[in-house]
């Protein structure tokens, strides 16, 4: 009876291997959790509403306006999503027909931007970043154009931590004008704020970029993101997106969470996190385990090692989780590292440099 029901299941469907996220993989396990590009700091918040027996507003104009302000866009500019993943989804199901249409993704690199398009239906295009530079390959972009909707970058990239050029991602913008949108995906733009590329919307109408609150704001518990593109994109969104796709607790929050004392506490947050950074590339670069620490630009490092499986798996076993990227293109040997606690990362290097002292390479 079972074998009957899942044959009512899409064949794409059944063909597809799910998102392995970090608590799908990671779950409850571990002390140190540095898998999931998180903040390791916690924002408190108390929330301000008290009844939630009617809909929050579709697209809460409170809300909206606050980020645009944050941005300096008009609210005309700004759709509130669950999180920058919802955003993905939109853009496909919004501009994608199933089957006729493909989207381009540049791996390594996030790969939801694949898989929502695998659910829907949608054709892919692989076009891999150049594997010495991590940046885009435009002469062959410009080749696979056709019958592609929308072209997904990652800047700052995930899990590479690379920083894409401007005026390549300009270039890409201008050759795909009229054919295709470019998304570009912002997740961890606090993190290199010079890199954002909001002030070219208005120049720019095939420019789509994604935000949320998980990263630099504290705030991947509340599942909160943006898409900001020009007024005629985001009329195009709301026409598929849910009815009530924001909670009002969410709401209130993302609200307290963009006040201007918060955001400069945000901002602290980053100076922190990106000392952190500075301190532990610094300590991994002197560990013998270590093959190569890749530039980083967020709040994770990509790093290379030598034995990678033995050291991801002893770390595992004592609760300090990181996230493997060894199947990914470009990518052997390579385990990503999430910006941590000082006193984290010291619990880190010091297994690393015990695995070093008891293992020759």
């Amino acid at each position: 009876m079972t074998d009957n029901i899942i044959k009512l299941t899409r064949n794409n469907i059944q063909k597809l291997t799910p998102y392995q996220s970090a608590r799908r993989i990671g779950g409850k396990h571990g002390t140190i959790w540095l898998n999931a590009n998180e903040s390791p700091i916690s924002v408190s918040f108390k929330s301000k509403k008290q009844s939630f027996n009617r809909y929050p507003e579709c697209q809460p104009n409170n809300l909206i306006s606050a980020y645009a302000g944050y941005v300096d866009l008009s609210c005309q500019q700004v759709l509130v999503t669950r999180g920058a993943d919802e955003g993905i989804e939109l853009l496909i199901k919004a501009f994608c027909e199933p089957g006729k249409d493909a989207i381009i993704y540049c791996p390594p690199t996030y790969d939801m931007y694949r898989i929502n398009a695998q659910i829907a239906g949608v054709k892919i295009k692989e076009i891999p970043t150049l594997k010495n530079t991590w940046q885009l390959d435009l002469l062959n972009l410009e080749l696979n154009l056709n019958e592609v909707k929308l072209i997904y970058v990652c800047n700052p990239n995930n899990p590479t931590s690379s920083i894409i050029l401007k005026k390549d991602l300009l270039l890409l913008l201008k050759i795909t004008l009229g054919k295709s949108l470019v998304v570009i995906d912002e997740a961890y733009i606090e993190f290199s704020p010079k890199e954002s590329m909001t002030c070219f919307l208005k120049d720019h109408p095939n420019l789509v970029i994604l935000r949320t609150l998980s990263k630099a704001f504290a705030l991947a518990g509340i599942r909160c993101g943006f898409v900001l593109a020009e007024k005629k994109i985001i009329e195009t969104l709301n026409k598929v997106i849910s009815p009530y796709p924001i909670s009002t607790p969410v709401i209130d929050i993302a609200l307290q969470s963009l006040q201007k004392d918060y955001i400069k506490l945000m901002q602290n947050r980053v100076l922190d996190s990106n000392s952190n950074r500075v301190w532990l590339v610094d300590q991994l670069n002197q560990i013998s385990c270590v093959e190569k620490v890749f530039e980083s630009n967020a709040n994770y490092v990509l790093v290379k090692f030598f034995m990678y499986e033995r050291i991801f798996q002893i770390l595992w076993n004592k609760g300090i989780i990181l996230r493997n990227q060894n199947e990914k293109v470009n990518l052997k040997k390579c385990i990503r590292i999430s910006i941590g606690t000082r006193l984290e990362s010291l619990e880190l290097i010091k297994e690393l440099k015990k695995f070093s002292k008891n293992n020759i390479y």
